[in-house]
């Protein structure tokens, strides 16, 4: 593993936390030992016949996530950093304005969809809130960020293939995807694009929660039915900037987090681990993980290049919870139209990388359909996030 550094951010994170500093460097530095002694790291592999192999099929459902290693490769990672560079110089000067710096329109001026995200520096805007179906139950410590800090910064970008191709190329990873294939089955659906944006010092928390909201009470309830989220880092993440998670914890049902809390004495929940990453890995993770993640008062910056995955019998015939979008009932056609975008994303990352052999989505190869990336394809991904399937 690399990050021989990590101490660097550990001891500048504990500082934050004023008496509580020593417990604070004590959990994150356990936790980090922790996670990478695991049984849920590597490569992705397939056995002889495509499928993916037990070990991590295991060592998934044990855990509830799993650390694919080096999937994105330097070349991929630096179309993203450069993307990512272009895009920041298109964000707006601030929350709910439509133009940037420059007085150019700015990324999603013209969206009605969200997409934008913004936060004080180093705070927790959704814990302890109604928002995303009040789910973020308590609220993480917010530290005191720099006297030159900004006074909001983005945190989260919504719809992000809308705005980034090489987003959208990741979207179309063909092992990812055949991973989704594998977990989901063959007509897995999609869920919803993000980009996660922690930047030193500023880089706001996202409170401990489960992102499921619409069957902890189903009949058919069981450990994988509200999807999974690939995480994709573009820098790595460590234990001060990354996503911490509970293992094991999406086996529970609705967890009562206020409670778990209490049990554990702080908002440092007993048992949980960091994801532990390299630029380049990528976290199958399942939504019904108790995570979250403190205000990044490291050194490191991370980029995680979010997006979802669900079985297709957990959206079909299902209302929507409205956490990403409005509500809506998720029929066959809008999931149809939703899943285009896997189209997209497979040609998309056809013309990057043509000697790569591409993903075959199978509801496409039923119906003999092809998708070709072009402006035109380009222009109907506008507001394409108004039909994700949260559920």
């Amino acid at each position: 593993m690399a990050h021989p550094d990590y101490m660097d951010s550990i001891e500048a994170c504990a500082a934050h936390y004023g008496q509580d500093a020593d417990a604070m460097r004590e959990y994150l530095i356990a936790g980090h030992e922790r996670a990478v002694t695991l049984d849920n790291r590597g490569p992705i592999e397939f056995d002889e016949n495509g499928k993916l192999t037990r070990d991590i099929v295991d060592a998934y459902n044990k855990h509830g996530f799993y650390v694919f290693t080096g999937v994105l490769k330097q070349d991929e990672l630096g179309d993203i950093e450069q993307d990512l560079t272009r895009m920041k110089k298109r964000f707006p000067v601030g929350p709910g304005e439509k133009v940037t710096a420059d007085g150019s329109p700015a990324l999603g001026a013209d969206c009605t969809a969200p997409n934008l995200v913004w936060s004080k520096p180093l705070g927790d805007p959704l814990g302890g809130s109604e928002l995303a179906n009040g789910r973020h139950q308590v609220k993480l410590h917010e530290p005191k960020a720099a006297d030159d800090a900004p006074e909001a910064a983005p945190f989260i970008l919504l719809g992000s293939l809308q705005f980034s191709e090489t987003c959208l190329r990741v979207y179309g990873h063909p092992q990812l995807l055949k991973v989704a294939e594998e977990i989901n089955g063959k007509d897995f659906a999609p869920f919803n694009e993000t980009l996660f944006i922690k930047e030193p010092g500023i880089g706001a928390a996202v409170s401990w929660h489960q992102d499921g909201t619409t069957h902890w009470d189903s009949e058919d309830f069981d450990g994988g039915i509200h999807g999974f989220n690939f995480m994709a880092q573009v820098y790595g993440s460590t234990a001060v900037n990354g996503v911490w998670v509970l293992p094991g914890s999406h086996t529970l049902g609705k967890v009562d987090i206020k409670k778990l809390v209490e049990e554990s004495g702080s908002e440092r929940i007993v048992g949980t681990v960091p994801l532990i990453c390299d630029a380049g890995d990528v976290v199958m993770c399942n939504r019904q993980l108790v995570h979250g993640s403190f205000a990044n008062t490291g050194f490191e910056p991370r980029i995680t290049v979010n997006m979802g995955f669900h079985r297709r019998s957990s959206v079909l015939g299902v209302m929507g919870a409205g956490t990403h979008n409005e509500a809506q009932m998720f029929d066959a056609e809008l999931i149809a139209k939703r899943s285009e975008v896997i189209g997209y994303g497979i040609a998309a990352r056809r013309q990057r990388f043509p000697d790569e052999e591409p993903f075959e989505y199978q509801p496409f190869v039923e119906q003999g359909l092809s998708y070709q990336w072009n402006e035109d394809a380009k222009a109907s991904l506008h507001d394409y996030n108004a039909l994700d399937l949260s559920i």
